[in-house]
């Protein structure tokens, strides 16, 4: 874990201080140093495929071109897959439903005009799959949860980007901070969940 951490804070310092090799050396490293971590705790199969397709997500989207884009959200796409297999079929809270729907459609009917028209159905059909995966992640509990929501705010700020929305101050930073403790977050609620989720074992 301290090795994550470690990774972690380099790499936003690097963002921070807008050393883009920094980022490009350290960003690669921070998904397999969480797996070991996880694997180190006994962790399922399906979160450690989870983990290593969104580092291939993460190697792509260092490639500044539509196509890695689109590679980019093919695999973190398969990790949320990952994750929606492992969270099981227990019913979501139907207000928390409901906001995630509203939230879904009305993310998508905004930024659909200001996308790239080939990446507008790529892009829908991948917040269908990831504000899933957040929804479900909160039949874990809290933590799970919000590293769910933290997901789906992560994603959403790069879609805000690629439809050149106005942005925050050092926007890369933003994005990677609510990624790296999303998947963290997803990860550390699975394994606390992993003995006592409604007296079912994750799947492995």
């Amino acid at each position: 874990m301290l090795c994550f951490g470690a990774a972690a804070a380099l790499d936003l310092g690097s963002l921070l201080a807008d050393w883009q090799l920094g980022h490009q050396l350290f960003k690669p490293l921070l998904m397999p140093l969480l797996v070991a971590h996880v694997l180190a705790l006994g962790a399922p199969r399906l979160l450690v495929a989870a983990l290593l397709f969104g580092w291939g997500g993460d190697v792509a989207l260092l490639f500044d071109a539509e196509p890695a884009f689109l590679v980019g959200m093919g695999s973190f796409a398969l990790g949320h897959v990952c994750y929606l297999a492992a969270f099981g079929r227990r019913p979501a809270d139907l207000r928390l439903t409901a906001g995630y729907a509203v939230a879904l459609v009305g993310t998508v009917a905004l930024l659909w005009g200001d996308l790239p028209a080939g990446l507008r159905i790529p892009v829908a059909g991948y917040s269908l799959l990831l504000t899933a995966m957040a929804l479900r992640s909160s039949t874990l509990g809290r933590t799970a949860g919000v590293g769910g929501a933290l997901f789906l705010l992560s994603d959403t700020l790069i879609a805000t980007g690629v439809a050149e929305w106005p942005q925050l101050p050092r926007p890369d930073f933003w994005i990677m901070f609510t990624y790296l403790a999303a998947q963290y977050l997803l990860a550390r609620g699975m394994l606390a969940a992993r003995p006592v989720f409604g007296g079912e074992d994750i799947p492995t």
